[in-house]
């Protein structure tokens, strides 16, 4: 089992990892204050909601449980005025997306294999629980989501949820699982960023197959 106190810190981290994300992409994309909170708080709650209403809890616990809210409007507003300071917006972008990716892909996996979903309905919560906020925050700022297009983005998810689902159903350490399903998410990801990796893509022969000729007009 784990603790209410563990589980928690591992949420509120997740929470708080998400919104900085979110928040560091809508200062990139010049947004005002409002627009900076809106995406960070989206990005670092979304996940959770959608994880909450797949589990059959009504209201979602963000709606009722204020340090979550609260630690992604904190973070969003606190990262519009430290941006300044901050040379290098993307890489920490990319950081903080990773740590979110990997405690919610983690965390979200082990609360639904707790709840008694099946070890498979449970991984696939964890997944969506871990990209829903980036999707989210990536339709807001009207971008393709990055989990269709970035390094090993949902694979990262996937073996998080995994590992996490695997260590609390063969150990029973539920805690365990969390956080080595965790690292081994961001690890993957981080890895895969500063290697290239992807999943195949499609390969254009000529300048005339390119999809990015669709986007004029």
């Amino acid at each position: 089992m784990m603790s209410d106190a563990l589980y928690e810190v591992l949420q509120l981290a997740g929470i708080l990892a998400f919104a900085i994300s979110g928040a560091l992409v809508g200062v990139r994309r010049r947004l005002d204050l409002l627009g900076v909170i809106v995406v960070g708080s989206f990005t670092g709650v979304g996940g959770g909601i959608i994880r909450d209403m797949l589990l059959g809890v009504h209201p979602p616990v963000s709606f009722t449980h204020w340090p979550n809210l609260a630690v992604a409007v904190g973070g969003a507003f606190a990262v519009f005025f430290i941006h300044p300071g901050i040379t290098r917006i993307r890489y920490f972008e990319v950081v903080f997306d990773a740590f979110g990716l990997g405690l919610f892909s983690a965390n979200g996996a082990v609360v639904a294999f707790l709840s008694g979903e099946s070890p498979l309905t449970a991984i696939l919560v964890g997944t969506i629980t871990a990209i829903g906020g980036g999707v989210i925050r990536d339709v807001l700022v009207n971008t393709v989501p990055g989990v269709l297009t970035r390094e090993l983005y949902a694979v990262s998810a996937l073996l998080g949820a995994g590992i996490a689902v695997g260590i609390a159903a063969l150990d029973g350490s539920a805690w365990l699982g969390s956080l080595v399903g965790g690292a081994a998410a961001i690890v993957l990801r981080l890895t895969s960023v500063a290697r290239g990796w992807h999943l195949p893509k499609p390969r254009f022969s000529g300048p005339g197959e390119d999809p990015s000729a669709d986007r004029e007009g």
